[in-house]
């Protein structure tokens, strides 16, 4: 058993997938029209054949209270890896995206969280292990 897909709900499908492919570098694998919305996957460029990312519409009535929630508790709905965290930081700052937690280790973990603009935070993270 593998992960395949992975979802995070978005207010706005087209915004999102500006910011998640031209912000965070994410590539369309997927973009089939499904009535007013799309199955709008991305994938990572280096692993184009790896773990895809569901940019779900967040139209059920549990996902804004699901979302209000873990954003006023500071929680992020997922993490990304990366090599650097604090590279990556910067390059994100540069590109005006607004970060709630500074990069922090944490042990052998280092990790930074972000608003996506979405509706969600999202924790970006490396493991120096």
């Amino acid at each position: 058993m593998r992960v395949y897909i992975t979802s995070v709900f978005v207010s706005d499908q087209e915004k999102a997938k500006e910011f998640y492919t031209g912000v965070l570098g994410f590539k369309v694998k997927h973009d089939i029209p499904m009535g007013p919305f799309s199955w709008l996957t991305l994938v990572s460029p280096e692993e184009e054949g790896g773990t895809e990312l569901l940019l779900e519409p967040a139209e059920h009535r549990a996902v804004a209270p699901y979302r209000e929630a873990l954003k006023a508790d500071g929680i992020p709905v997922t993490s990304f890896a990366v090599d650097d965290v604090q590279a990556e930081y910067e390059r994100l700052i540069g590109l005006g995206v607004e970060f709630t937690q500074n990069p922090t280790e944490a042990g052998p973990v280092t990790v930074a969280t972000f608003d996506d603009t979405c509706g969600n935070l999202i924790q970006i993270s490396s493991y120096q292990g």
